[in-house]
């Protein structure tokens, strides 16, 4: 195996994916634009298996210890869950981790997450691509485009962000006790964007509004600039005007047509109310009077 070296530009090396789903074979596939080769993946599912065929042609399908066996560089792109089971499941059978580069996705985890490995030889790398993977095509370009969540021992930061560079993306440093933050915040904003996103189309569909994402598209591409220019500066509608009234009417009616969405509208309103008073733009009357209705 390639050993560390002490530089700011990783050497060539021989890539191995365990787990070329959406996220491996995109990232295999940057590194192999990056100049290095990869030489050989796992994939279980026939989706994995066609993923590996179309993005990562010079790899040859293998089980997940020949992988590390094989590679300089091993990609860990497996469900969150299932990282730690992984890693002890590979060391228990005898890998040779002797100074290869051990990198994980995950954005849950820090590298401490492959301590089992690291234990054994293994460099381990967590970088983490802060965007949304659909299993398209346009899922590599969009790389260029995003920042990685990196987190790694001191001495091999410049190294591992050295590899983000090299995809076009940028490396940002995460501590590894800020691990599970970082990752909640993310899910936060972009996981449950999405399923706000959808139930407000499914409302204004039972509205008699027969194409949704033409009022939504403009109203939430504002809303989101706003709120990443602004803050809470960007914050508009009833609860910041203190209008109890409307949000009563809304609690009400979406009891009758989505009850289960009730409880995430309630607090997502009292987060608002909470955050718009602490910024001095919602009055402490109103405020008062809003949380009494939100108390449903």
């Amino acid at each position: 195996m390639q050993q560390a070296e002490n530089t700011q530009r990783p050497a060539r090396l021989s890539v191995g994916v365990v787990g070329a789903g959406r996220v491996g074979s995109v990232l295999g596939a940057a590194l192999e634009r990056a100049g290095h080769r990869v030489v050989a993946a796992s994939a279980v599912s026939e989706h994995s298996r066609g993923r590996a065929a179309r993005r990562l042609p010079s790899a040859r399908i293998a089980e997940p210890a020949e992988v590390v066996a094989e590679s300089d560089l091993v990609l860990l792109t497996v469900p969150d869950d299932a990282l730690e089971p992984l890693v002890r499941g590979l060391v228990e059978t005898g890998a040779d981790f002797t100074g290869t580069f051990l990198v994980h996705a995950s954005g849950a985890h820090g590298y401490h997450a492959l301590a089992p490995a690291t234990a054994a030889g293994a460099l381990p790398l967590a970088l983490h691509p802060v965007m949304t993977f659909t299993g398209r095509d346009e899922d590599l370009d969009r790389l260029a485009s995003c920042s990685f969540g990196v987190t790694a021992p001191d001495a091999l930061r410049p190294i591992a962000e050295a590899l983000v560079v090299e995809m076009g993306a940028e490396p940002v440093w995460i501590a590894e006790e800020h691990r599970t933050l970082y990752h909640a915040a993310l899910t936060g904003g972009a996981n449950h964007l999405v399923t706000l996103v959808a139930e407000s189309a499914s409302l204004l569909s039972a509205a008699g509004v027969e194409h949704p994402s033409r009022l939504l598209g403009p109203l939430l591409g504002a809303a989101l600039d706003n709120g990443l220019r602004l803050g809470m500066d960007g914050l508009s509608g009833p609860v910041l005007r203190g209008d109890t009234e409307t949000v009563s009417a809304h609690i009400d009616e979406l009891r009758r047509h989505s009850p289960e969405s009730v409880p995430a509208y309630v607090a997502l309103a009292r987060l608002t109310a909470d955050r718009a008073l602490a910024a001095g733009l919602l009055k402490p009357h109103d405020a008062e009077r809003l949380l009494d209705v939100l108390q449903a």
